[in-house]
């Protein structure tokens, strides 16, 4: 279970029907279910019932303090209402020429990169997104030495939450043995580094990036974010907002790299739409068919592979009794790859979603930005973010996978390729976008 949730997890799906029970690291009981009815039960139509459970609230709470991620009740919803201006469309627009701007700085970097050969597309594409999430928050003065140690921090602690969480028996001895602090310091320095961009921007004139959001936003007796809260705010977004795409894009070159024709048609559809402009949010819908070919990625490998809640009180949903306190694990992955819900799961086919099919499909058994009264507040962002990333780079590069590979996804917090995937790039002999 350590080792490969997903694989274990699926099996018991075959062997226990939809919905089945389990010990969590052999202690915790825990319910796991791909049920559709019982997922929109638990997600939205009783969500007030089920709050996030101890792996958000109290473990990732300890490392990125109580934000959106890690509060629930009143204190979420009061931060959802505020933080939500940030991600409309008039702010989303606003953002697009500094994510532009971010991505072609990233892009220089790539390319000095793939000029040495195969490289692996998984941590090329972390620094792009992180590089692009950082200074949609902090706009463009953040140094890149201090995005990279936010970004490590980040990807370390998260990799230790997860040990906490699935080998909790592990617990006693991450405190004694100095693994624990050792964690602690090196989100206390990063911390620091955020907090005196915080600090700095208080006497500066305003931007507009998500971190003014979060310094405009006031509450109902007219009070703004204290500086620590602000933190905690734009930490948790960076660890939301970066990792979800670099591993859909990671996902995306791979299936791509076995389908020209599909490569070739969204290939076409950019240059359709775009010609030699930059994108905007404005854009987004335009995207037709690459719409589609992501929507089909994150159907196949979810960033989020599961969703977690706690009984609050004791409640029913048809046959299936939840007692309280029971933990509920939304199995996003399981219901992504369910026989009965897709016909041939396991294929990539981008004509599942289109509009004619989409309206077929079972409610609640797509959920790749999670859903519900909590579902994922930087969809549009990641679309927009995805879909960015991927016109540059289709565009301006031909790959291939390398070969003699072993592909395989790793469940941590997010569904990441356990070796990574290696590719080779060129550039491509039709002309690269523009990017201002």
């Amino acid at each position: 279970m350590a080792r490969n949730p997903v694989q274990i997890l699926s099996r018991y799906n075959e062997i226990f029907g939809d919905t089945f029970w389990i010990r969590i690291g052999g202690l915790k009981e825990a319910m796991v279910t791909i049920d559709p009815a019982v997922i929109q039960h638990v997600l939205k139509t009783n969500a007030e019932n089920y709050q996030k459970s101890e792996i958000q609230v109290k473990r990732m709470g300890h490392f990125l303090g109580k934000g959106l991620l890690t509060t629930h009740g009143e204190a979420w919803r009061t931060q959802r209402r505020l933080i939500q201006t940030g991600f409309d469309r008039k702010q989303l627009d606003a953002l697009s020429s500094i994510m532009q701007d971010s991505l072609a700085e990233s892009l220089r970097d790539f390319d000095s990169q793939i000029r040495r050969g195969p490289v692996d597309i998984y941590p090329q594409l972390m620094k792009i997104t992180f590089a692009m999430v950082a200074r949609s928050l902090f706009g463009a003065r953040l140094k890149d030495e201090d995005i990279d140690l936010v970004s490590h921090t980040i990807c370390t602690v998260q990799e230790f939450i997860v040990r906490q969480t699935l080998q909790p028996y592990l617990n006693p001895w991450f405190a004694v043995s100095g693994e624990l602090r050792r964690h602690e310091d090196m989100r206390t320095r990063a911390d620091a580094i955020l907090l005196e961009y915080i600090r700095k921007r208080r006497n500066e004139p305003p931007g507009h990036d998500l971190l003014q959001t979060l310094m405009d936003a006031r509450y109902n007796d007219g009070e703004g974010m204290s500086d620590e809260l602000i933190l905690s705010e734009s930490m948790q977004l960076l660890v939301a907002g970066h990792e979800t795409s670099s591993n859909a894009l990671s996902w995306l070159f791979y299936l791509l790299s076995s389908r020209p024709d599909c490569l070739e048609r969204v290939r076409r559809e950019f240059d359709s739409v775009l010609g030699d402009a930059p994108m905007t949010y404005s854009d987004v819908p335009k995207f037709e068919f690459a719409t589609q070919v992501i929507q089909e990625a994150l159907r196949l490998y979810p960033p989020f592979w599961m969703v977690d809640r706690m009984a609050v009180a004791d409640d029913r949903v048809g046959d299936v009794a939840i007692p309280r306190g029971s933990m509920v694990i939304v199995y996003v992955y399981g219901a992504h790859h369910a026989p009965r819900y897709w016909q041939n799961p396991e294929n990539f086919d981008t004509e599942r979603f289109t509009k004619a099919n989409e309206k077929l499909r079972t409610p609640f058994t797509y959920l790749p930005f999670g859903a519900g009264p909590r579902g994922c507040i930087g969809g549009n962002y990641a679309m927009l973010q995805i879909l960015m990333i991927l016109s540059d780079l289709l565009r301006k590069y031909d790959f291939q996978l390398s070969p003699g590979q072993m592909i395989e996804a790793r469940p941590m917090v997010i569904l990441r390729p356990k070796h990574g995937i290696r590719m080779t790039f060129s550039n491509t002999t039709t002309s690269a976008p523009c990017v201002a």
